[in-house]
């Protein structure tokens, strides 16, 4: 990630602004945070995350945001997602759910693939990522259904995608 303040407002290039917004210039969704933020007149620094290179699913852009996605937002040692652990117990009680449904079916919808499985694969692939990943790996149903949904020939070649 590159800190890339200096096309901001000159009240906004604060060298250690409190806040630090990483995303990028081209992300609606950066681009909602950013307005929002001039819009409120709240110093921050923008530090340029480089989604062409892939930079927003690698570390440490990972560890602002597990699910790899622009904006993160930034405040001294807090980050939008270092509620991480807390959402982790959260998490825990739903892949719980998924795990007794997976004792019981092949696929979430039952006995075939469907959207309900495709719908998961995105976030299954960013959290295999971060130490998340152990709560996939305590249950084995959802463990052998995770490792079929993510060999499936179509998601490889989304992924493919990612490297081209």
């Amino acid at each position: 990630m590159t800190r890339a303040a200096s096309h901001l407002p000159p009240h906004k290039c604060a060298a250690m602004a409190a806040i630090n917004v990483h995303g990028s210039p081209f992300s609606t969704a950066s681009q909602r945070v950013f307005a929002t933020l001039y819009e409120k007149d709240v110093d921050f620094e923008f530090v340029n995350v480089d989604m062409r290179s892939g930079e927003h699913k690698k570390e440490p852009f990972i560890s602002l945001n597990p699910f790899g996605q622009v904006p993160a937002y930034q405040e001294g040692d807090l980050t939008l997602f270092a509620a991480v652990e807390a959402n982790e117990a959260k998490l825990s009680k739903v892949l719980d759910v998924y795990e007794t449904r997976l004792s019981k079916s092949k696929y979430l919808g039952g006995d075939q693939f469907t959207l309900v499985d495709l719908h998961h694969l995105p976030n299954i692939q960013v959290l295999n990522g971060t130490p998340t990943k152990k709560l996939f790996d305590s249950r084995p149903k959802l463990s052998a259904w995770i490792a079929d949904v993510t060999a499936r020939p179509a998601w490889s070649k989304v992924l493919a995608m990612q490297k081209q």
